[in-house]
């Protein structure tokens, strides 16, 4: 029997993936559903969330959650909801985050903006994170953490909010694998490129830096996601962060943003 016609164990497995209203995180969520794994589909919005689920490939499998992970109680009552609709939460990915807007350069990125972003990437992520851990833990489980990054962890992008969010989630990913490696809990990262997807708009022009020569879909990171999410085909990988790109991270496209009048 191949490893990869079987790559989950549904009769025990269940996943918790956010942002799952739309592009990645849309993605993986349905595509773990097409795997047989019940799964709640976390999103801020309701309409996108209810269309992500009824399009899934077993929409009995899928179960919908609306809330704002920028504030901590949405977090915990995630949690709660997540347990009493699939059980033990074994497989959780981490792709919820606001939308970006170019205009929020350094100079002109405010308060509120850059609080959203790392509290929806960074501080939503490690709370929700440590919380499903500690149910495995105690229930002696082992478990697949999956963290949506980004290239410009490792390289500016003219919105330091972002860039600074997903670099936090960068080293959170090896921080928990290091500390949860022992109880059976792996932790990566998936690192996306540019994906047209989830209300990212790329000029077309782009495709001419990426050497497979055109501009990502969310449907390019789902394969990648659910090999580094089974335990049994990636049961040695953690701490790790996967590139999916197109070879875009060969270079570096971006010139410094325009300040305008100072």
């Amino acid at each position: 029997m191949s490893l990869f016609n079987h790559p989950f164990d549904p009769a025990r497995e269940a996943a918790l993936v956010t942002g799952a209203g739309n592009g990645i995180g849309r993605a993986i969520a349905q595509a773990l559903t097409g795997e047989g794994v019940r799964t709640v589909f976390a999103d801020v919005n309701r309409d996108t969330v209810t269309a992500a689920v009824a399009a899934s490939p077993r929409p009995k499998l899928a179960v919908p959650w609306v809330g704002d992970l920028a504030k901590s109680a949405a977090c915990d009552a995630l949690l709660a909801d997540a347990q009493a609709a699939v059980g033990q939460v074994t497989h959780f990915v981490h792709s919820a985050s606001p939308p970006r807007r170019e205009a929020d350069h350094a100079l002109a990125v405010d308060t509120e903006t850059w609080a959203r972003m790392h509290a929806v990437n960074v501080d939503a992520g490690f709370h929700l994170a440590r919380e499903l851990a500690r149910k495995l833990i105690a229930a002696h489980e082992p478990g697949s953490f999956l963290f949506l990054t980004s290239l410009h962890a490792d390289t500016p992008r003219n919105l330091p909010h972002y860039s600074t969010a997903k670099a936090a989630l960068a080293m959170l990913v090896r921080e928990l694998a290091k500390t949860l490696g022992r109880h059976g809990i792996r932790v990566n990262a998936l690192v996306p490129g540019a994906i047209a997807a989830g209300g990212f708009v790329a000029d077309p022009a782009l495709a001419r830096h990426i050497p497979l020569g055109r501009l990502g879909q969310a449907q390019d990171l789902a394969p990648m996601a659910l090999a580094v999410l089974s335990n049994r085909v990636s049961a040695y990988v953690t701490g790790a962060a996967i590139v999916v790109d197109g070879g875009l991270s060969l270079t570096n496209w971006f010139e410094p943003p325009d300040l305008g009048e100072l």
